[in-house]
């Protein structure tokens, strides 16, 4: 007997229904794999439309998207005053020498409250020179730009400053500063970095075919001051020396930027701290047609008489190009002596010099405690430079027999690329030069001569491991400062000016 058996029960939407089961147990078991997937998936979307801001999706969000409001100005003194409170006007063509003349008599006024604060919104704010008052700070907004009128008939014209008994470019007087200030306390120029634009351009030309018949102005001269800042400003195209604090004390200037042409901006010096003490600069940029920096103290028999050093000066963490003559400078103009001055953490690009001393017969005064720390040199012709014959002088009374001493001189971390000569040290037989020290110094050169370190009447010593090798007149110490070697020379020279 055959037994039959009966079909199963088959159910049509068996195969339809059976992955239901599947796909639920596999969403269980990895759960927390495809959370962690649509994290990171969500996250880098977010992350390309923030950091891919040129391109995508930010590029809409901001096609549409209203612009960002104004800064907002802090608020530095009690009481705050506008530009446009005394009538500027801010179109690039209206004067506007009253109305920072009216402003600045009403911050005046207020010293005995703490002073006042002048901001100077967006706009092009034409000028010819005006005076600070102590008590004050000066606030330039984004985008503002307080612009010198380039006609010299509304330059102001003062007396020689005392310690140089000349004008520097002329004999008499010479032309006051944009923005001056004399006998002042507690004085501040800042701003969301605005610009303060001298329109030197006027001026260098008439200064090359010798139409000017008194020395040119600087940008910006604060004068018998103390308690000076001046920080987060553009300073652009000075007619001559661009920021000059004279016989000042407490002074300080950060995050400046300051730029001028490199070829045919004559004289326009970035910072010259003259006669000054207590000082510090620190944190800036400067691209301009002369000395970045050049610290100064008188002129010869008038800086003599004068008598007053510049001492106490720290300048660290600069960036400075100098095509037409050096990175940091000391003198020439030193007759009031120099001393106890750091240079650190320097970064000198496509320049002439790096660092240098320049002094003269005739000039007096000392150099003294001076310590360069950590200097890179990139693509410079002269690395280290100290000259003694720059022989430029005010007039015929200078002493010919007023020998400068420069002693006390120390080069540590010294390193660079594209330097043409390392080292230029030139004493002189009336100006020997004592205790130069150099430390740890390793300087990529371009031209293989055996005299590229170049010395004459130096009296000193190198510590540890040097490059390129230094010349016969030093002595040689290890690392540990035991003598290695003791030069018998002191007085030759092998100056190659040639290269």
């Amino acid at each position: 007997m055959v037994e039959t058996v009966a079909p199963p029960n088959v159910d049509h939407h068996h195969h339809r229904r059976r992955w239901i089961p599947s796909a639920v147990a596999f969403l269980s078991a990895h759960k927390t794999l495809l959370i962690s997937f649509w994290t990171v998936f969500l996250f880098t979307v977010f992350y390309w439309q923030r950091d891919a801001a040129p391109r995508g999706l930010l590029i809409l969000r901001r096609a549409f998207a209203s612009p960002p409001p104004p800064r907002q100005l802090p608020k530095l003194r009690p009481v705050s005053f506008n530009l446009t409170d005394f009538g500027g006007v801010g179109d690039g063509s209206t004067l506007n020498t009253a109305a920072f003349e009216r402003a600045v008599s009403a911050i005046s006024k207020l010293g005995k409250k703490g002073g006042g604060q002048l901001n100077v919104p967006p706009g092009n704010w034409l000028t010819a020179p005006f005076n600070l008052t102590s008590h004050m700070t000066l606030f330039l907004a984004e985008g503002a730009v307080i612009i010198g009128i380039d006609d010299e008939n509304y330059w102001p014209l003062m007396p020689p400053l005392p310690s140089y008994g000349y004008g520097r470019e002329h004999p008499g007087p010479r032309y006051g500063s944009l923005i001056h200030g004399q006998n002042l306390k507690d004085v501040v120029i800042t701003g969301h970095n605005g610009t303060i634009n001298g329109q030197g351009q006027t001026w260098w030309k008439k200064y090359r075919r010798k139409l000017l018949n008194h020395t040119r102005g600087p940008l910006v001269q604060i004068m018998w001051s103390s308690d000076v800042v001046i920080s987060n400003v553009t300073l652009l195209d000075s007619p001559f020396w661009t920021l000059h604090p004279y016989d000042c004390k407490n002074v300080t200037i950060k995050h400046v930027t300051i730029l001028a042409p490199i070829f045919g901006a004559p004289n326009t010096d970035g910072i010259d701290p003259d006669s000054c003490e207590d000082v510090v600069i620190e944190d800036c940029y400067i691209s301009v047609g002369d000395d970045g920096i050049a610290i100064k103290s008188g002129w010869d028999q008038y800086g003599t008489a004068y008598g007053r050093p510049s001492k106490n000066i720290l300048i660290r963490n600069l960036v400075i190009r100098s095509m037409v003559s050096a990175g940091i400078s000391i003198g020439s103009e030193m007759s009031g002596g120099v001393s106890n001055v750091t240079v650190e953490n320097l970064h000198v690009w496509n320049s002439r010099r790096g660092v240098r001393i320049k002094t003269a017969l005739g000039r007096g005064g000392y150099i003294r405690n001076i310590v360069y720390r950590n200097l890179t040199f990139d693509n410079v012709r002269v690395g280290i430079v100290i000259k003694t014959d720059y022989n430029e002088h005010p007039d015929k009374g200078f002493d010919p027999k007023a020998a400068p001493i420069i002693e006390g001189v120390s080069y540590t971390m010294v390193h660079g690329q594209g330097v043409r000569v390392p080292v230029r040290i030139h004493g002189s037989e009336e100006i020997p030069l004592r205790n130069i020290t150099f430390r740890d110094m390793s300087v990529g050169i371009t031209y293989k001569k055996k005299h590229i370190f170049q010395c004459a009447f130096v009296w000193g010593s190198v510590v540890g491991s040097v490059f390129p090798p230094p010349c016969d007149n030093l002595d040689r110490y290890d690392e540990i400062g035991r003598l290695v070697k003791q030069s018998a020379f002191r007085n030759i020279s092998d100056i190659d000016y040639d290269f």
